[in-house]
């Protein structure tokens, strides 16, 4: 994981669970009695800037967008055979909702996978529903900018790995 501090204008980075983004500028801001440094990002996927203290930008797990082989390993994870996962919703939910937060690419495409499959067996609840969702826009979008391929081939590329199984 690259260091957030490194982070320059117009670099694509990925917030957890808000999408890929590209950094427009760096900017001080007056914060009480000193200036504080943030990073102005535009969020495409939902058209919304958000600025981010440069000091917060790693805890709050945002990071650069993975290296092509990164993301052709999250490729492969999604048709590989994984661990069931509870039948208790609630349980299931907040363990999908952490790795979101944790953010990797490897830990979304993981969410995809499993959420998919839970979903062929059984309707998925509302906010799991959201949360597959989301999880599989983030896929789509880091994989896409990460291969340089189209939306709507990566997305192609994830259901065609999910249905292999």
């Amino acid at each position: 994981m690259s260091k957030a501090k490194g982070f320059q204008v117009d670099q694509k980075v990925v917030y957890p669970s808000q999408g890929v983004g590209v950094i427009k500028s760096i900017e001080q801001k007056k914060f009480k009695e000193s200036k504080v440094p943030y990073y102005v990002i535009y969020l495409e996927v939902s058209d919304m800037t958000i600025m981010v203290p440069v000091d917060k930008a790693l805890e709050l797990g945002i990071r650069s967008i993975v290296p092509r082989d990164e993301a052709l390993k999250a490729l492969e994870l999604i048709g590989q055979d994984y661990e069931p996962i509870p039948s208790d919703w609630k349980l299931r939910y907040q363990m999908n909702l952490d790795l979101l937060k944790k953010g990797s690419v490897k830990d979304i495409a993981s969410i995809v996978r499993s959420l998919y499959h839970r979903s062929k067996v059984k309707e998925l609840p509302i906010l799991e529903r959201k949360l597959y969702d989301s999880a599989l826009k983030l896929l789509e979008d880091e994989v896409s900018f990460s291969l340089r391929k189209p939306k709507e081939e990566v997305e192609n590329m994830i259901f065609t790995r999910l249905e292999s199984r």
